[in-house]
């Protein structure tokens, strides 16, 4: 399969489908018309789409021949011979999704329904470098393929998710503040020397968004996915769109100034940011400096779960300070869902406690009235399912079909 770079469009989540009624000559559009899984026959598909029976049964035979669809019984006949049905076969291809954290990498194999049929899980560390973080990843990715017996030639894409920000129609993370050696670094490319396939990268928080509204929240439209770990960002959709802004930095709320924040000096040089007050570093440092022994994010988490009362009162004001900053997300943006995940997420109602406390009390009555802030549900899988649906929304777009179809075709 030759490589395809990402197009620069926001990913949408519902991947393009074709409204009934809409014309077209194309396999990649009539295939829209059988992603949702429903099995249909050749003429209930010339009347949605209005072409003639024979052009749909071509579209139909040349999706069959790249195995995107297949048979689906007989649909009840009306005099005569039955007709055939035919729907989406998520299972003959799959899709490496790559979640790489600062110091571990999660790798999952879906198929192209965004199941993920198994994961691998391993410690890393990203301040080594781009060369030797992608090599182990692609090792890893290697033998998960094999133990799921699948082939190379099955692989359709990689999304792979980074803890920094990331130029999305490049995929070259763009000055990410804990990955020296990362700026710039062709990622793609790198992939793409062992993986011939779609390589498509992008920003931690905003395949999270992606995972995390795919699973649990599909019929919510403006939803905000908010990470609170070694770092704070969030993952903005609206209007059921990802947003990434003009440079793919949308979203970077750890560096907004909290009315607390004072001269407390940030990692990004300015001082009262988000992250160098609710972090799970900051949170751990404030304890310590209290005397009580914490110097890591999971240290506050255990001694939280234990019910350490400084931890708790401490995990409950860093949910205020993330609330200060989504007050004013949520008179901007009105989402009916706001998502709290990451790693200090995991200490449940104590962070969420703080975060509804500011954000009811100080968003105007009208954007809260039907917003829910909730615990990722997808917790630290939310990353592996983004990325997989990523790539999905990507390969199965109307023109990554088209691709599909013509590479089967060629000789």
């Amino acid at each position: 399969m030759s490589p395809a770079m990402p197009s620069t469009a926001p990913s949408g989540l519902n991947g393009g489908n074709l409204s009934a009624g809409v014309g077209t000559s194309r396999a990649g559009d009539v295939f829209q018309l059988l992603r949702d899984g429903h099995a249909r026959t050749r003429a209930e598909l010339a009347d949605i789409t209005g072409l003639a029976r024979s052009t749909v049964a071509a579209r139909l035979d040349a999706l069959a021949a790249s195995g995107l669809i297949g048979p689906a019984g007989e649909a009840v006949s009306s005099g005569g011979r039955p007709p055939s049905r035919f729907a989406f076969l998520p299972t003959t291809r799959v899709i490496l999704a790559v979640d790489v954290g600062a110091t571990h990498v999660l790798i999952g194999l879906t198929d192209l329904s965004g199941k993920v049929l198994s994961e691998l899980r391993e410690s890393i560390d990203i301040s080594t470098g781009p060369v030797p973080v992608l090599d182990a990843v692609l090792g890893h990715c290697e033998q998960l393929l094999v133990q799921a017996g699948r082939h190379e030639r099955e692989l359709v894409g990689i999304g792979i998710g980074l803890p920094g920000p990331v130029e999305h129609s490049t995929g070259k993370p763009a000055s990410p503040p804990i990955m020296p050696g990362w700026d710039g670094f062709d990622v793609p490319a790198y992939v793409q020397r062992r993986f011939a396939t779609n390589v498509l990268v992008d920003n931690d928080v905003n395949i999270m968004a992606l995972g995390e509204r795919a699973v649990y929240w599909p019929d919510d439209e403006n939803l905000l996915f908010i990470k609170v770990a070694t770092g704070i960002g969030a993952g903005i959709i609206s209007g059921g769109l990802l947003q990434r802004g003009a440079d793919g930095t949308a979203g970077d709320i750890g560096h907004v100034r909290v009315p607390r924040g004072g001269d407390v000096l940030c990692r990004c040089g300015n001082y009262g940011c988000l992250e160098a007050m609710a972090s799970g570093p900051a949170v751990a440092a404030a304890l310590a400096a209290g005397g009580v022994p914490a110097s890591t994010g999971e240290d506050v988490l255990e001694l939280a779960r234990r019910g350490n009362l400084a931890a708790i009162a401490a995990m409950r004001q860093a949910g205020r300070d993330v609330g200060d900053v989504l007050a004013a997300c949520v008179n901007l943006l009105n989402p009916s869902v706001i998502v709290i995940g990451g790693g200090l997420s995991s200490a449940g109602e104590y962070l969420l406690a703080g975060v509804r406390e500011i954000v009811y009390q100080r968003s105007l009555p009208l954007a809260t009235a039907r917003l829910r802030i909730v615990q990722s549900m997808a917790a630290d899988h939310a990353g592996v399912l983004g990325a997989g649906r990523m790539v999905i929304d990507h390969v199965l777009a109307p023109s990554g079909v088209e691709r599909l179809v013509a590479e089967h075709q060629q000789p």
